[in-house]
C-alpha cells in the first residue's frame, strides 16, 4: 500500500473501532500487519505464525500459494484468536478492501472474546506455540530430523481426535481444575474420551519427548476446536458487523458501488456447498434489530445450536437450500423438506464436522479398543485406515476399532502387517474379513 493510504488506513481503523464499540462489540485490543503474500499463506497454511516445521503445512501452503499466484483464489486477510488479536492484511489490498477487512475482523474479535466456546482457549496461544516449536527443533537436534518428522506424521493424525473443551461460565470452574482431584480409575475412565490423552497417560510405546510433543498438538487442537465448532455463526457475525460498519463509514458514491460488488461476492451462494458467511448473515438478519438478542445468539451458541433453533421454514426457501446427490453422472435433487434440510445441516456441523471416537478398553493381551460414535455418518474408510495405523503406531501393538458401514456393525484392525475388517455378530466378531 503506498504510505499516504497507510496513514489513512490508521485513521480509518480508529473510526472503525470507535462504531464498532458504540454498537456494543467488545473485540480484544487489535494488532494490524501489513504483509506480503507469501507471509499471509503461510500463516494460512500453519494455522498460526509461531507454529513448528512439517511437510504437510509445507505442502498446504504451496497449494495455497499455486491458486493465488494463478488468479483461482485469493486470501485477503486472516485473524488470529488471542489478546491482543492479530490481523494480517495484504499488502496488495486497496484501502476500500482494507477497510472492509478491518470492519470484518472487528467482528471476528468480538466474537473470539465473547462467545462462551472460546473461554477455554488460551489468549497467548501465538507464544505458546512459538515454545512447542522450539522444544521439537531440539528434539530433532536429538533424535534425528526424519525420526521426529516420522512421530509428527502419526501425532497429527492423532490429536485431531482431542476432544472439544468445555466452556467456562458463571460458578463453573474449569475442567482441568476437577480433574485434579481424580482417583485413577476416574481419571482412566475420563481419557476414555480423549484418545491422545489415553495415549499420553498409558501407551507403553512412548517415549517422553514422544508424549510432550503430543501433548503439545493436543494442547493446539483444543485451541482450534471452537473456530470448528462456530464456523458459520462467526463468518455470519463478522458479516453482519462488516456490513452495518461500512454503512457508517459515509463511502463516496464510487466506494459504496465497490463496496456492494465486494460484499455481494462475500456472500454469494456457494454452489454445492453451503457459504458461511452467506447463511450466517441471513440467520442473523432474521432475528430483527434486536441487538441484545443478537448478543445473546453470539455469546451461548454453536453451529449446531444455532442452525437447530434458528434455521427456519422461510429462511430455507429463501436460500433455496436442498439435499443433493451424484448419480450416474449427474447431480440431482433429493430433498426439499425445510426440516429434513435443517437437520441434514445440523448433522454436518455436529462435533465439528469430525467424527467422535473414543476408547472402549483394553484387551487382556494389551491391545487397544476403539469404539466410533455412529451417528448416521459413515467414516472415511481411507482416512480410517490411515489413522487406525498411527494409533497402532503410538500405541505399540494390535489395535481395534468398532463402526457401522452400510448400516451393518464392523471391527476394524490394525496389526504390524495393515488393517483387515470383519463383521461384529450378536455373539461377538465373525470371520475374517477383507
Amino acid at each position: 500500500m503506498p504510505r499516504g493510504d497507510l496513514d489513512r488506513l490508521e485513521e480509518v481503523i480508529e473510526r472503525m473501532t470507535d462504531i464498532a464499540e458504540s454498537f456494543g462489540l467488545r473485540p480484544f485490543p487489535m494488532r494490524y500487519e501489513i504483509c506480503p503474500a507469501d507471509v499471509v499463506y503461510a500463516v494460512g497454511a500453519y494455522g498460526m505464525p509461531t507454529r513448528f516445521a512439517h511437510w504437510s503445512f509445507g505442502k498446504a501452503f504451496e497449494r495455497m500459494k499455486l491458486q493465488y499466484d494463478t488468479g483461482l483464489s485469493k486470501i485477503y486477510e486472516l485473524v488470529i484468536n488471542g489478546d491482543p488479536c492479530y490481523a494480517f492484511l495484504l499488502d496488495t489490498n486497496t484501502l476500500l478492501q482494507n477497510k472492509l477487512i478491518v470492519a470484518h475482523v472487528l467482528a471476528h474479535s468480538d466474537f473470539f472474546r465473547n462467545n462462551v466456546h472460546f473461554s477455554t482457549t488460551p489468549r497467548d496461544m501465538v507464544e505458546r506455540m512459538s515454545v512447542y516449536a522450539e522444544r521439537i527443533r531440539r528434539y530433532e537436534m536429538v533424535h534425528g530430523e526424519d525420526t521426529v518428522e516420522a512421530f509428527l506424521d502419526d501425532a497429527l493424525v492423532v490429536a485431531e481426535h482431542t476432544p472439544p473443551p468445555s466452556p467456562v461460565g458463571p460458578g463453573r470452574p474449569p475442567r482441568e481444575a476437577e480433574e485434579g482431584r481424580e482417583g485413577g480409575r476416574a481419571k482412566r475412565d475420563r481419557l476414555r474420551e480423549d484418545i491422545p490423552a489415553y495415549l499420553i497417560e498409558y501407551s507403553p510405546e512412548l517415549e517422553d519427548w514422544q508424549r510432550d510433543i503430543l501433548a503439545a498438538l493436543r494442547e493446539e487442537m483444543r485451541y482450534f476446536w471452537p473456530q470448528l465448532e462456530t464456523k458459520i455463526m462467526n463468518e455470519g457475525w463478522a458479516t453482519y458487523w462488516h456490513l452495518r460498519i461500512m454503512r457508517e463509514m459515509d463511502l463516496p458514491p464510487d466506494e459504496a458501488l465497490e463496496f456492494a460488488r465486494m460484499h455481494s461476492q462475500v456472500t454469494q451462494p456457494g454452489g454445492y456447498s453451503i457459504n458461511p458467511y452467506r447463511l450466517g448473515l441471513a440467520i442473523y438478519e432474521a432475528q430483527g434489530e434486536d441487538l441484545e438478542r443478537l448478543f445473546e445468539i453470539r455469546e451461548g451458541e454453536t453451529d449446531v445450536s444455532f442452525l437447530r433453533n434458528y434455521l427456519t421454514e422461510s429462511l430455507v426457501e429463501e436460500q433455496d437450500l436442498y439435499l443433493w446427490e451424484a448419480a450416474r453422472g449427474e447431480l440431482r435433487v433429493t430433498e426439499k423438506d425445510w426440516r429434513r434440510v435443517r437437520d441434514a445441516l445440523v448433522a454436518e456441523r455436529v462435533h465439528g464436522g469430525l467424527p467422535t471416537l473414543e476408547v472402549a478398553g483394553e484387551s487382556p493381551r494389551g491391545e487397544l479398543v476403539l469404539h466410533h460414535r455412529y451417528e448416521g455418518v459413515p467414516l472415511d474408510l481411507k482416512h480410517l485406515k490411515k489413522a487406525l495405523m498411527a494409533v497402532r503406531r503410538l500405541w505399540g501393538t494390535t489395535v481395534h476399532l468398532d463402526t457401522v458401514v452400510d448400516e451393518r456393525p464392523v471391527r476394524f484392525t490394525a496389526a504390524v502387517d495393515g488393517v483387515r475388517s470383519e463383521p461384529i455378530y450378536a455373539g461377538g466378531v465373525g470371520p475374517s474379513g477383507s
